[in-house]
Order: structure tokens, then sequence, then C-alpha cells
């Protein structure tokens, strides 16, 4: 300010603390003044009283410091013409901004023109803190989603914000027309090295301003602004009002996906029971899902199992993610939840590719879990809604977790399909167990595993040699297993149909729910 720089200042300790905010000012002669200050406070003096031995003048910083009070202007001529070097090193010491002025001020011209600025602040902050309740409170009624409430962010800092969740990874950003890759670049780490003290605080090494999201127990992630420069009260409002209205937006989210999901599981109950009456019809419709003229396809969905890349996703997160994939990209549909899966209806028009529209689908869900995707087929009429419904269900079930297609139909199912529709049938069951049992017995009792080392020779494609290379044998041990398994099963390997039946027993073995953990007798 020009009434300082008139005084020739010069910053003799403290030179990191320069930017602290300052909230008022005191003149003051006195040694004991600590304990009337409440802290950011910057103390004027012409230095008569203080002290310049060290025994005394490190209390005195210290006390100044414990007190919260940002810094001391000391007015030379009066006692000294330069500060002792005792007093710079004690505010060294206290980390404490030290400034000398070297011509004569005015403390009553300083004191009037500084309060005046900090009070003129304040009245800004105020109306600017009025204009972003005003903002959030709209933003609030009207239920606004969350890139409008980021949107509102920018518009009223100017600062690129991005809202993250817990695991550091991006939910949503917007730019404020910086370089995106400027905001996003490597940003799982420099987002943990981003220290965050309490629910609000800013980090000055990153210099992000960042808030937690979500009610206390119940957090999710963090918003950023990320600053140029010291961020203000308004800006410290600002993230914390924009913070929650994100939070009252995922409750509602969660809220309103709750009723939603119960009458969707309900409706399709009945649908995949075939109960297709004209009550349900009816319901149908009114639960905004159009039946006339249009066709019809299931949507199951479920975690990729022992992915080292994904989250354990919960059935109601699959939920949400395939629910609000159909709502953005404007698709009518139902998403319930089953035992161990996801299943939605999708309601298209007569005239729309069922595949391109599944591939819109696919790839939404893709961006924001790591999951195993089930198309069951088109049908016409709602009154078919149980074909595709259990068709879906079926392929999801008999789809291997290493699957990596971004969805699968029926035609991908093949054998596999067929046999998961079979596998409750206690004729398929004798089928495994006449055709597999001596050899479940044998690896039983003698902690062999000749049904794995039988399992990769069929399923190898390069025959004897690529199945030894699998299994780190070689081929003169392999063929003594397989000779071992021949004698044990009384086959010969050799012959297609015994090689065939093998196989579909295995694989039907594959599908049981316990296979891995099951001991035959």
């Amino acid at each position: 300010m020009q009434v300082l720089a008139e005084a020739d200042p010069e910053i003799l300790a403290g030179i990191d603390q320069i930017d602290r905010p300052v909230r008022w000012l005191h003149p003051a002669e006195v040694t004991d003044i600590a304990h009337l200050l409440r802290g950011d406070e910057v103390v004027l003096t012409t230095g008569t009283n203080l002290p310049d031995v060290r025994e005394e003048v490190v209390p005195y910083a210290a006390s100044l410091a414990d007190a919260g009070v940002v810094g001391l202007f000391v007015e030379l001529g009066r006692k000294w013409t330069r500060i002792p070097q005792s007093v710079i090193d004690a505010f060294l010491s206290a980390n404490l901004v030290l400034v000398a002025l070297h011509r004569e001020v005015r403390f009553a011209t300083v004191v009037e023109e500084v309060g005046a600025s900090i009070l003129d602040a304040r009245v800004e902050d105020l109306r600017a803190s009025e204009r972003i309740h005003e903002t959030f409170t709209r933003l609030d009624l009207e239920s606004a989603s969350t890139e409008e409430i980021l949107n509102a962010v920018i518009r009223l800092c100017g600062s690129p914000v991005v809202l993250e969740s817990s695991r550091h990874q991006v939910i949503s950003f917007a730019n404020a027309s910086k370089d995106t890759t400027d905001i996003l670049s490597d940003w799982p780490r420099r987002s943990r090295a981003a220290v965050l003290s309490g629910r609000t605080g800013y980090d000055r090494r990153t210099g992000w301003l960042m808030t937690v999201v979500g009610s206390r127990g119940d957090d999710w992630g963090r918003l950023i602004v990320m600053t140029t420069s010291l961020p203000s009260r308004r800006d410290y409002v600002l993230i914390e009002r924009a913070a929650a209205a994100l939070t009252l937006y995922q409750m509602r989210a969660r809220a309103r996906d709750s009723a939603e999901r119960n009458t969707h599981t309900a409706l399709l109950a009945e649908l995949r029971a075939g109960r297709v009456s004209t009550e349900v019809i009816m319901r149908c419709e009114a639960a905004s899902f159009p039946t006339k003229s249009r066709r019809f396809f299931a949507v199951a969905v479920r975690s990729r199992i022992n992915s080292a890349d994904s989250k354990n996703w919960s059935l109601a997160d699959l939920a949400a993610g395939l629910a609000s994939s159909l709502r953005s990209l404007q698709l009518d549909g139902f998403v319930g939840i089953d035992t161990n899966h996801v299943v939605g209806l999708v309601s298209i028009q007569g005239s729309a590719s069922a595949e391109a529209v599944m591939g819109r689908i696919a790839k939404r869900l893709h961006q924001t879990a790591n999951v195993i995707i089930a198309q069951g087929e088109v049908v016409d009429r709602l009154d078919n809604a149980n074909r595709t419904l259990v068709g879906a269900e079926n392929i999801l079930a008999s789809t291997d977790s290493d699957d990596r297609r971004p969805w699968v139909t029926l035609e991908d199912a093949h054998l596999r399909g067929l046999l998961h529709l079979l596998q409750h049938d206690e004729r398929l069951d004798l089928y495994v167990r006449r055709e597999l049992s001596p050899l479940f017995e044998h690896d039983s009792k003698r902690g062999t595993s000749l049904v794995q080392l039988l399992t990769v020779v069929l399923n190898s494609r390069g025959g004897k040699t690529a199945a030894a290379k699998s299994l780190l044998l070689s081929r003169a041990v392999l063929y003594e297993r397989l000779a071992k398994i021949e004698s044990i099963l009384g086959v010969d390997l050799e012959d297609p149909h015994i090689r065939t039946s093998l196989h579909v027993a295995l694989l039907a073995h594959s599908l049981r729910p316990d296979a891995a953990s099951e001991t035959r007798r």
C-alpha cells in the first residue's frame, strides 16, 4: 500500500509469511500486548520499549507468535537507527514477519487506510457470500446436476475445479478454459500428494483449495479448486457451499434410485415370470417405460471377479451406474437388482439399431466400472420380455471373468450357454459324475491335479506341445500323466468322441457355483 511504501519498508524476517492475511492493525508501544490480541494482526511500534537483549526479546517474539500475530512493523529513528541482530534472530526463530520502516509514518493514517481496506474487503466478501448462497440455493431447488454445480463454481471464481472420488479418481471437472491435460495429467499421484487437514483446507505447495464432499460418516469424495493465489474467505465459502450442493444432489439421486429400483425390480419380476397383464402394461407405461410399437432387449451386468484394476462394486452401485447410463443416453428402461447381478430392460423405437444402442450403453458402463455385460435377444413384444431377460442372465452367468469383449450375446454363448441352462438338471450332474468321478476321487486321495491337467490339455489350441509349455512340463512327463488319466478313466484320449465327451463334462462341472472348492467323491 502506498502509505507504507512511502515509509521505505525493509523485510528483515518472515519473508515466507508475507502473504498471510491480515485481519487488523494495532499501534502498541507496550511489550505485554500479546494477551490483548486475537490473531492475524500486524503490530505497529516505534520500538521505544522493545528489549534488544536476547534473553528478553526471544520471549517477546514467542508471545506474539503464540497470539497468532502476523508480524511487527518497527519505525526507526526513535530508539534504533537499525534493528539489532538479536531482534532479527528472535523473529526468525518465531517465524514472524519483521519489517523496518526507515522513514517516519503516521500510524493513525496507516490504521485508517488499512482498516478501511479491510472493512471494504469484508463488505465485498459478505456481498460475494450472499451471491454464492443465492446461486447454490437456486441450484438446490432445481436439483442441478454435478456438471451444473461445477460450472457455477467456475463462473464465481474463474479457476479450474475437479470433483474426485475418495479413491482419487476424477468424477467430473470444469476446466475454466485451461488446458485439460495440464489439469488432469498424472492425477492420482498429484491428488494423493495434496495434503488436506480437516474438512476444508489449502495446500500451499500445489495451490489447491480442497474440501471433503459427503455427510460425516459417508464421505465419498473431494472438491478441488486450483487457485493461482492465496484463497480468500469467499473462496472458502464457495467451495464449501458447492460441496454441500453436491452432497445434496447425491443424496437425492440415491433416494430417487432407491424408490425407482424397488418399482423397477417388481415390474421386471412380473415380466420375467411372463405375467404380462393389462395391469402390468399400464404400470410400465406409468413408470415412463413405453410399450407400444417398441422393441425390447435385456442387459445383465456383474463386476469382473478377481480383477486387480477394479474396485469391489456393490450391486447398488452397479444398478445406479446402469440407470445413470440409460438416463444420460436418453433411453427408456427398467433397472433391477437380482441375487448376484444387475439386470435392465431397454425399450427402443422400432427403427432404432439395437446393436448401436447396446454399443453406447456398454461404452458408458465400461468408462465407470470394470464389468461383464450380457445382452439378451431383441424381441418385438412385451409378452416376450421373459425370453430376453432369462437369456441375458444365462449368458452372463456362463461368461468367464476373463472375457474382454465389450458385451456378450446369445451368439457368443455357444455350448457354455446351453450347459448353463441345464446346470440344475440332475441328468447333467449324473453325466458329469459318470465321465469324471474316478479322476476326482484319484485327485482327492492322492493330492494330484490330473483334472486340472486334463482341462488345460483339452482347452489348448496348440495341442499337447502348447499344453506342456503352459503347464511348465516336459512332453515326456505330460504323456506319462495323460497315460495315467487314460488308465484311471479307462478311455483312449486319442478318440475324438472321448475327448469331446470329457470336454463337455469338464465344462459342465466348471459352471457349478462350488466347482472351484468342491471335492468329488
